[in-house]
């Protein structure tokens, strides 16, 4: 396995609001999350929502997917072309992790569904449950937080994919083989930022999904813990990458 592996971050965070610029961007949340578990490990970063993709993505031992307050189901250009990707990287077993959109993107770019959530926003520290363990996951718990913040979800799985978890009776997590992995919410935010976030979207979330989100922000997320298995599943599928 390599030691210092080289991961990219496609950047699908479309916020540019002044909330946005007060806070460290996906780029830098992403480069923590790794670095909690791999402080050696180099990341680069491509603004995709811009249209700045990576010239030759197979250089890369990982790629990771961010978040976005886009819907995967918009037919917007930049979309077009990241789905054409995740398949394209399907087709090489690149390892990928996919975040939220990230993670819905994966799912419909590779043959699942989207749809709206029946029950609104999910927001604030999400209560998840492993269906099936990844063997990379041997250090997160059965029942794990993670921060949430999501009007849709993945509502029918890729015909290859295989559910890991679940949040309130929705899936919140895949695999593919062992070369890509997702989760439905955000591994990558802080406490800081998620009570941050929760009270700009005060208004959108409304009375009752804000105050039962501030509630949930009274415990922790397993982040160290999601971050060493995050980790641990790119060592894993660079290992097992076939090359050409």
């Amino acid at each position: 396995m390599g030691q210092n592996m080289h991961l990219a971050i496609l950047v699908t965070n479309t916020d540019q609001s002044s909330f946005a610029e007060q806070h460290p961007r996906d780029a830098e949340k992403f480069t923590d999350l790794i670095h909690l578990a791999r402080p050696e490990w180099q990341i680069s970063a491509f603004e995709v929502h811009l249209g700045e993709f990576p010239a030759r993505i197979e250089e890369f031992d990982g790629v990771m997917l961010t978040g976005s307050p886009a819907s995967t189901r918009s037919g917007l250009p930049w979309i077009a072309q990241l789905l054409d990707l995740i398949r394209q990287m399907e087709q090489q077993k690149q390892p990928q992790f996919g975040a939220c959109f990230g993670h819905q993107a994966c799912a419909l770019a590779l043959g699942g569904e989207i749809s709206a959530n029946p029950q609104g926003w999910v927001h604030g520290l999400v209560k998840n449950q492993l269906i099936r363990r990844p063997a990379w996951a041997s250090r997160l718990p059965q029942n794990f937080g993670l921060y949430g913040s999501h009007c849709e979800y993945v509502s029918k799985l890729p015909p290859e994919a295989e559910e890991t978890a679940q949040s309130n009776g929705q899936n919140a997590g895949f695999r593919i083989g062992t070369h890509l992995w997702t989760s439905q919410h955000h591994p990558e935010m802080s406490h800081g930022f998620i009570s941050a976030l929760t009270e700009e979207m005060r208004d959108a979330l409304g009375p009752q999904c804000h105050a039962a989100a501030l509630e949930s922000l009274s415990r922790g997320a397993n982040q160290a813990e999601f971050a060493e298995s995050l980790a641990c599943f790119f060592e894993q599928a660079a290992a097992a990458r076939p090359r050409p």
